[in-house]
């Protein structure tokens, strides 16, 4: 696994989440219009 170092505000732990053909990864509504990253940090479950 690589490491990486971001400097931020918040950090939120979840999970993806299947919509519609793609996935999502929901955040606080308070950061719509912010600038966010987003890193994996395990494999995707095959299904």
């Amino acid at each position: 696994m690589d490491q990486f170092t971001i400097n931020g505000h918040e950090v939120v732990d979840g999970e993806v989440k299947a919509t519609g053909n793609g996935a999502h990864v929901y955040v606080p509504k308070h950061w719509r219009g912010a600038d966010v990253k987003v890193v994996r940090t395990s494999d995707p479950d095959d299904e």
